[in-house]
């Protein structure tokens, strides 16, 4: 996304904005030139794009359809302005444009136009009405969701279509949601038509996913499951699936194949609109239609992985009930109801050793979701490990559990090696259960379980990241005194500093972690921060470059010093290239920071 422009009405004089001393056209894709003057009085859209960029390279083929459908009224235009690094990947791109472009060779007009209007991110393109005023900075957005429609691409015009938006939102259907045009039909696994009106009157499940993408096979098996159960109940439900990978038709065919289910036609032009209608951040998502038509759960995919075929039918009433069954479960919740499953009755020690849940009954436990390919995991490992042995020094009631999201055996035992506690064994299914029932989205993710087998807290990794071993047992009442504590510590440290070491004002600040602009190494708990710079300073990095420190700064350094060594000890070493190669995340992840999370 570009930043906010600011046009103030600003009429641009499009000879002023697109030409250069030598330079007074633009020009096609056939080597034709085009006087820049033949574009006064047209809309004009400059289009910022590269052909290094995949979102360009989708949306590029979106642009040209409306292109080539307003083009013939004769007063709408598109400039190309390249963010190509080479002259021979802007020819190869812009020959599949229908439109004009600044010459490669320009670059000084491309870097007045990218600074002149604000553009950090790319696609991105800005419209100008026929005057040279920006009608709209955001017409990536504008295209994507409204097409040719959005012409002139007016803000009155926009508002007009949003208006309508929100009135076919209150006047959905089934139709208004799954035909397209001509085509009143989805097709079944064999390929026949099957008409939009066979299924009104039914509950529509709208299936979003990838074949190929593991977390949307793994839940496509449960669904075909529950659908099949349900068909045989002879409950009136539907699945239409939404194939969101339009270079994959293959996989699509594969797919359907396989599904006992409805389809919209590959690559249907539906498709798009209506990931953008349901704003689809996330998938799989199943969003359930009611058979009136309307939108009856915007999304039970986690329902169904919690719940199964008890979720259905996906009504707020069921929702609801739902919710009430898993509070009693939660109040009721003992570390037998969370470890025991069928025969499953235990978990294992370092020699692989089977030892009973009863016997960590009454004790303080930490359920730790970890895997090795996860640098932020390894990275943390030590500082749970260091937090554990000082924690057990002192209380013998306590214990770790290590639930892996290892791939193969080698790994997870590689791994636990070096760990000092119990584990579930490599590929025990009570690790799914555990997952939902805490709502594990990332990993390293470190749940409190207390004495009574209730839950205290699932931020026990930030608590150990800020306070060490001094966090247990994790309650909400021990934290605090831990706040009040260090509120009390600093309480002689000045509320605000000026350094030569940054232009703005430093503000003593409460931050949960931070590597300091200093030394460069991991903090927590207190900094001296610059919020507009996002500009950090250990206390013991800022005091001892402020003349007004005097003699403080010995206490000062012995508090930070603890708080660094804690922070330090959180993990910040290089990987070796085996590490790395070891650490790339699996299909469904992203590691970014501190945490490996589910896309």
């Amino acid at each position: 996304m570009a930043e906010e422009v600011s046009t103030n009405g600003e009429c641009h004089d499009l000879s002023s904005l697109l030409a250069s001393e030598e330079r007074d056209y633009l020009v096609r894709n056939n080597g034709e030139q085009v006087k820049i003057k033949d574009l006064n009085g047209k809309i004009v859209g400059l289009y910022f794009s590269a052909s290094w960029c995949p979102p360009c390279r989708g949306f590029t083929p979106s642009l040209a359809d409306v292109y080539n459908e307003l083009s013939p009224k004769g007063d709408f235009e598109v400039v190309l302005v390249t963010s190509d690094r080479d002259e021979e990947a802007f020819n190869s791109y812009f020959a599949k444009m229908p439109w004009l472009a600044i010459p490669f060779s320009d670059s000084a007009t491309v870097s007045k136009l990218k600074q002149k209007f604000g553009v950090s991110g790319i696609p991105h393109l800005v419209i100008l009405d026929a005057s040279g005023r920006v009608s709209t900075a955001e017409g990536v957005e504008v295209i994507m969701e409204y097409e040719a429609a959005a012409y002139p691409f007016t803000l009155e015009r926009i508002n007009q279509l949003k208006e309508k938006e929100e009135e076919a939102k209150r006047n959905q259907s089934l139709k208004t949601l799954l035909v397209n045009g001509s085509r009143d039909y989805v097709i079944s696994d064999d390929g026949k038509q099957v008409p939009v009106s066979e299924l009104e009157g039914k509950t529509v499940g709208l299936y979003f996913c990838v074949g190929s993408y593991k977390p949307c096979s793994d839940f496509t098996q449960k669904l075909k499951e529950i659908y099949n159960k349900l068909k045989e109940q002879g409950e009136n439900f539907e699945v239409v699936l939404i194939y969101l990978d339009e270079d994959d038709e293959v996989g699509f065919n594969q797919v359907l194949a396989h599904m006992p289910w409805l389809a919209l036609p590959f690559k249907d032009k539906k498709i798009e609109k209506l990931a953008r209608y349901f704003e689809l951040r996330s998938i799989p998502r199943l969003v359930i239609i009611g058979p009136d038509g309307k939108t009856l759960n915007p999304d039970v995919a986690e329902l169904i992985e919690e719940h199964g075929i008890q979720a259905y039918p996906f009504t707020p009433e069921k929702v609801a009930e739902l919710a009430e069954i898993e509070k009693a479960r939660l109040e009721s919740q003992t570390l037998e109801s969370l470890l025991v499953a069928g025969e499953k009755d235990y978990v294992i020690d370092k020699t692989g050793s089977k030892v009973p849940v009863s016997e960590l009954v009454g004790k303080h436990v930490l359920i730790y979701f970890s895997a090795h390919w996860c640098p932020p995991c390894r990275a943390f490992t030590p500082k749970l490990i260091e937090t554990y042995n000082k924690i057990k020094a002192k209380e013998t009631a306590f214990e770790v559990i290590f639930v892996s999201s290892d791939r193969d055996r080698a790994s997870f035992d590689d791994y636990y090696s070096d760990m000092p506690w119990l584990a579930l064994p490599f590929g025990d299914e009570r690790k799914a259960f555990l997952s939902r029932r805490f709502k594990v989205m990332g990993i390293p993710f470190l749940v409190a379980i207390g004495p009574e087998g209730k839950t205290i807290t699932t931020k026990t990794r930030e608590l150990i990241g800020a306070y060490g071993a001094d966090a247990f047992p994790f309650t909400e009442e021990h934290i605090q005194k831990l706040k009040d504590q260090l509120e009390e510590t600093a309480k002689g440290w000045p509320e605000k500093l000026k350094l030569e070491l940054h232009e703005h004002e430093l503000v003593k600040s409460r931050r949960n972690g931070y590597f300091c602009d200093g030394c460069d190494k991991p903090g927590s708990n207190w900094s001296f921060y610059c919020k507009e710079c996002d500009f950090d300073l250990h206390p013991e990095c800022a005091l001892k470059n402020d003349e007004k420190a005097n003699g403080e700064d010995n206490e000062v350094e012995a508090t930070v010093e603890e708080d660094k060594a804690k922070a330090k000890d959180d993990g910040s070493t290089a990987e070796t290239k085996d590490d790395e190669d070891k650490a790339r995340a699996p299909e469904g992840y992203i590691c970014e920071g501190d945490v490996c999370r589910k896309v």
